[in-house]
């Protein structure tokens, strides 16, 4: 009966790229009794003494990530010493990788897991956003980031998404002159709330080009320049009463107000308001 055969991973991270490409080579040598073993987070050199010993009395391969140079190069000597296939699988295509680019890499353990959690927040924010757009749930007040106000047309939602991919949760209240605020407006800090403010011809533009997609009469209150300056009025006192930030968006485009509002937040997270 023959032996079963093992493939050790070793990696100073958790081991996942190892697995994936040692089980793609596995796939090719069919009818293969061949066990893997997964080592991860090897932070010292008496993790690998340990698996070095192991591999040995199994007459087993080693494949690693380890970029810690001072581990790799441990892990290689003792391989060396004892006769056991080491097969380092990062090494060449980043040696590939720095000779092409003219960049030296970091040479940092775990990063992958690192980028991992940044989609998964960008993910959970823009999640965020769609659940709490337009004022649909008022509970995301107090857990958001950032809460963005203003009147109909003044960028709310393509701005709150845009932010959502910058990892910022962001809900969006419209103010609207026949309802009530809500009561979480006015008790958050008010550097989460940004007031979006846009110039009355600038808006007047802006939902009359919105009626005519929509196939309806220009003429609607919607676009009218009485109601349109009843409704900044009111949403510049309901700005004022919270104390909010306010960025003016006539005439900017979304990503010019993002980077105004985040401009505005890295100064409140210097003074240590949030």
């Amino acid at each position: 009966m023959n032996k079963r055969k093992i493939v050790y991973i070793v990696s100073d991270s958790v081991g996942e790229t190892a697995e994936l490409m040692v089980k793609a080579v596995l796939t090719q040598f069919s009818g293969e009794d061949i066990e893997i073993q997964n080592t991860s987070y090897v932070e010292d050199e008496g993790n690998i003494d340990n698996i070095i010993a192991e591999a040995r009395c199994n007459q087993a391969i080693i494949a690693y990530t380890i970029v810690i140079p001072p581990l790799k190069q441990y892990l290689d000597q003792k391989a060396q010493e004892e006769g056991i296939v080491a097969i380092d699988l990062m090494t060449p295509l980043m040696s590939a990788f720095s000779q092409t680019f003219n960049k030296k890499p970091n040479l940092q353990p775990r990063l992958t897991r690192k980028l991992d959690d940044n989609y998964f927040r960008r993910v959970e924010a823009v999640e965020f956003a769609v659940k709490y757009d337009d004022g649909q749930d008022f509970r995301g007040i107090k857990r958001a980031d950032l809460v963005l106000i203003g009147v109909s047309r003044t960028s709310k939602t393509p701005l709150s998404m845009y932010l959502a991919h910058k990892s910022l949760k962001v809900a969006n209240i419209p103010l609207v002159p026949e309802v009530t605020p809500p009561d979480e407006l006015f008790t958050i800090p008010k550097n989460k709330c940004i007031g979006l403010v846009i110039t009355p011809d600038k808006l007047n533009e802006i939902r009359k080009e919105r009626l005519k997609n929509l196939g309806l009469a220009s003429q609607a209150n919607y676009a009218n320049v009485d109601r349109i300056l009843e409704e900044l009025d009111y949403a510049e006192k309901i700005m004022k009463r919270i104390g909010c930030p306010i960025v003016n968006v006539s005439g900017k485009a979304v990503e010019e107000t993002a980077e105004v509002i985040l401009s505005m937040l890295k100064k409140d997270k210097m003074k240590g308001y949030v």
